[in-house]
């Protein structure tokens, strides 16, 4: 199979399964619009489904996400919670989060979804010293470089069971080179590893292709 056939069969999936409406299929338009250099950069309907699948089997009630960008996952997840759910996503660039704003807001979802501007480390180490309760779905998609201290955070925000997803750890195969001089492909590198090594989680990486070319994505369940 060639890239094109990806694509294709990709689009087979989510046209069955996990259809975009138009709130969605207008955020990579809008960060195209900002002149985003992450305008391409938000997963897929399949990914988005996928993720709306694992909130819905954790029955989650209280989502955590490193990495907003246009809210394109933020909002595929927020459609999986009860009504009295709640996400706090994280977003860096203002420009972005602006964009994620428009569209939590059109797509209704305002109530449940709390974006805040932030580093998400700040955010992170603040959650833990204020002693929040414990969630139960959490999502990185933010800069590879931290991700290894993400997860380790984030474990600390999480109960028995809690699933914990981290996006863009294969990174088209990068990851098998022990010379590679990139530093989210390193960051991944080091993520994995560690993955490999905690006695905490129970986890595992299932790399995907697509519309979105060659990566994966790390699953990971506290123990």
């Amino acid at each position: 199979m060639n890239n094109e056939q990806f694509a294709q069969v990709d689009n087979y999936i989510s046209n069955l399964l996990g259809e975009e409406d138009e709130i969605l299929k207008s955020i990579e338009p809008a960060l195209y619009a900002i002149d985003s250099p992450m305008a391409y950069g938000s997963i897929s309907a399949n990914q988005g489904k996928f993720l709306q699948v694992m909130a819905q089997a954790a029955n989650a009630k209280r989502i955590l996400e490193l990495g907003t960008l246009g809210g394109y996952s933020t909002i595929w997840m927020a459609r999986a919670l009860p009504k009295d759910g709640k996400l706090i996503t994280v977003e860096y660039d203002a420009k972005h989060a602006a964009v994620a704003q428009e569209h939590i807001n059109k797509a209704g979802l305002s109530h449940k979804i709390e974006l805040r501007i932030s580093k998400c480390m700040d955010v992170l180490d603040e959650l833990i010293a204020n002693n929040a309760a414990p969630f139960d779905m959490m999502f990185m998609d933010a800069d590879k470089p931290p991700y290894t201290e993400y997860f380790q955070k984030a474990v600390q925000l999480s109960r028995k069971g809690t699933i914990i997803i981290a996006d863009n750890v294969v990174r088209g195969g990068k990851v098998l080179n022990p010379a590679i001089d990139d530093a989210a492909a390193l960051g991944v590198q080091r993520f994995n590893k560690m993955l490999s090594e905690n006695k905490q989680v129970s986890a595992t990486i299932l790399q995907n292709v697509g519309i979105k070319d060659w990566d994966g994505m790390a699953i990971a369940v506290v123990l």
